[in-house]
């Protein structure tokens, strides 16, 4: 029941525009098809992952294990997870690593593509989504900062004329 819901939340769209990115940025010759079981085969040893890591910055992830053994890919995974948060992806838009390898939650995985498809370009990578918004500091002078204390704001509302009276809670006490 539990499952279905999280599969339910699955995008197929998304998951073919994160493959078809991971496609551009490592030239590896992946499948691109987003449907889950593709999406799960092509991504599940975290090989693909790491080279990703890897093209967006080079020796970023030391060893990627070739190997099938379930440790050994959950370490590929784990190794693209730490360098994912490195490139500024935030932690609730990550994943677990059994959330790929025992294919638990392949939407936070698309999730965590996505997320890091947007911070591509600050790597000059193509890169996916919306743009990252840029910060937009504002600086302020003392003076003006003085002239704000003396606004008397109304968006906070007026209390003219409000009492307590006719506030009752509950039932009144009868003695």
């Amino acid at each position: 029941m539990y499952q279905s819901k999280i599969n339910s939340k699955y995008s197929e769209e998304l998951a073919q525009e994160s493959l078809e990115w991971i496609k551009a940025v490592t030239a590896e010759p992946i499948n691109t098809s987003g449907d889950t079981d593709n999406f799960f085969e092509v991504l599940k040893d975290g090989v693909i992952l790491c080279k990703l890591a890897n093209a967006l910055q080079p020796g970023c992830i030391k060893k990627v294990n070739e190997s099938k053994m379930a440790f050994k890919c959950m370490e590929n995974i784990s190794a693209f997870l730490e360098c994912a948060k490195n490139f500024g992806v935030p932690t609730q838009e990550t994943f677990q690593s059994v959330d790929l390898w025992e294919r638990q939650n392949l939407n936070s995985v698309v999730i965590c593509l996505q997320s890091l498809g947007r911070k591509a370009s600050n790597f000059n990578k193509p890169s996916i989504g919306p743009k990252e918004a840029d910060k937009n500091v504002r600086n302020f002078s003392e003076e003006q900062l003085r002239a704000g204390q003396n606004v008397i704001s109304l968006q906070y509302g007026s209390n003219k004329g409000a009492t307590q009276s006719g506030i009752n809670f509950g039932n009144t006490r009868h003695m």
